[in-house]
Formats: C-alpha cells, sequence, structure tokens
C-alpha cells in the first residue's frame, strides 16, 4: 500500500541511524514513499524541529505520515505518541516537537502498544525500534486507537508563538539555517495594519529599520528583517552570515514596533 512518509530528525548522515529507521519501515510496508524533510536538526534542538516541521507540513498531501525524531528524553518517562490532524498523522516523542502541528482538537495517542513496535526495544534508539515501526504500521491501515492510549496533555513548548499587543510584536529566534539567516516566529500576519517601513526591529545590540521585500534592497553586508519564505520575519544580512555579523542566536527575543516620529 503507497503510502507517503516524511522523517525529520537530528541524526545526520553520517551513522547509520536514519538508513537503518528506513529500512525498518520499508520491511513492513515495502510499498512505502519515504521523503526525507532534514537530518541536520541542530541535535537535541526539540524547537528548531518544531519549526521546520510546522514550516514543511503544509507542503505535503493531506495523508501523509510525519515521522520526527528528536529526542533527547529517549528511555526517561517521557511518552512516546501517534497523532491525527485532519488525514494528516504525526509520529514523535513527547517533548513539544509538535507544538506549532497539534491543534487543541487533536486525536493524540500514548503510544502503549507493543504489538507495534519491534519485538526487542533499545533505550536509546526509539527511532528505530518504536517510531519507525509505529509509522509503517500507520501506512499499513492500522487505526491510530489501535496503538495505545488516548491522552489530552501532552507537552507544549514554552512561547511557541510570538504576541502582538497593540503595534508592539514580540518574539524569539527559532532557527538559523545554513546561510546564517535568522528565522524567528513571528508570523507576518502580526504585521497587519503597520506601516512596513516604519517598523524597528530590535534583536540584541541590534536595531533594524523597516521591513523589506529582497535581500538586494540593501547594499552588500548590510543587515535587514524582511518576510522569510516560510512568511515569518527574517533577519539577515545581505550576502553574509546574519548569526555570525550580528550575534544572533536561537532564543534571542526579537521586539518590532512603530517608530517614535
Amino acid at each position: 500500500m503507497p503510502r507517503l512518509i516524511t522523517l525529520t530528525t537530528d541524526f545526520g548522515t553520517r551513522d547509520a541511524f536514519v538508513g537503518v529507521m528506513k529500512g525498518v519501515i520499508l520491511r513492513l510496508n515495502p510499498d512505502a514513499i519515504l521523503v526525507d524533510i532534514t537530518h541536520d536538526i541542530a541535535p537535541q534542538n526539540v524547537a528548531h524541529a518544531a519549526f521546520v516541521l510546522a514550516s514543511a507540513v503544509p507542503y505535503f498531501p493531506p495523508n501523509t505520515i510525519h515521522l520526527v525524531v528528536v529526542d533527547p528524553g529517549v528511555g526517561s518517562a517521557r511518552r512516546a505518541l501517534a497523532a491525527q490532524v485532519g488525514e494528516t498523522f504525526f509520529v514523535a516523542p513527547d517533548n513539544g516537537v509538535l507544538s506549532l502541528v497539534l491543534p487543541p482538537s487533536s486525536s493524540v495517542i500514548h503510544l502503549t502498544n507493543p504489538a507495534y513496535w519491534l519485538p526487542r526495544v533499545s533505550t536509546t534508539f526509539h527511532g528505530r525500534d518504536i517510531f519507525a515501526p509505529v509509522a509503517a504500521h500507520l501506512s499499513l491501515g492500522v487505526p491510530l486507537a489501535a496503538l495505545g492510549t488516548p491522552i489530552d496533555d501532552w507537552v507544549q513548548l514554552p512561547q511557541t508563538r510570538a504576541t502582538r499587543h497593540g503595534d508592539i510584536i514580540t518574539g524569539r529566534v527559532v532557527y538559523i539555517d545554513r546561510f546564517g539567516n535568522a528565522l524567528t516566529n513571528i508570523g507576518e500576519e502580526l504585521l497587519e495594519g503597520l506601516e512596513r517601513a516604519r517598523l524597528v526591529v530590535r534583536v540584541g545590540a541590534q536595531t533594524l529599520h523597516g521591513i523589506h521585500t529582497t535581500y538586494t534592497d540593501v547594499a552588500p553586508g548590510d543587515a535587514l528583517a524582511l518576510v522569510s519564505s516560510t512568511f515569518h520575519i527574517e533577519i539577515a544580512v545581505r550576502e553574509g552570515n546574519a548569526a555570525q555579523t550580528l550575534g544572533i542566536h536561537i532564543g534571542d527575543e526579537v521586539r518590532i514596533e512603530s517608530a517614535i516620529c
């Protein structure tokens, strides 16, 4: 039965971890279609994975199964989850990595039925032994309810969403891409009604003026804020590395407000 399964991990590609997970899936469902979103999530960085996953999910067919293994608590008391939102399924540890894709009305299961795991479960590689086989069984049509126990208290990351109070928007840097661009959790919709050219963006000791349209709005080497391809505010340096040049880190607060005349 063909079914699309995506994989998002912090495993990299140097070791066999990703290949082994794919092998587990394909042994159970040889017709599964596997797509790598990324395996370069910053090691053990759950917030990074949550942002990347949320940015990718809208571009996949609705009946996709998204398998996410960024799991610093592997082997501990943290729960393993499978969830359904509409026709889309998610399989992941219960550590907040699904914070941006699970609305309150989601159907979420604590994976407690070992019939859908590998026979022998390691305490350090649940990606292979629990999450991959569960994703494969879902792709074969096993109902979500068969996998375990329903829950309604799954973990949410703190301040995963930006806020706006009047003309002041507050968010955080949640991702730094390979170019050094700093992506924030401030969605473009929060700018509604504001004059973009008059906005001031503050992050750390840096103050940037205006929300620009393209990198070429400024000279090479200059910093700017603009709307990224994920439709969030991005801080960049034209033909440079904003994270290094401006000293920006994941978790830094970002504040946007109108300039004082």
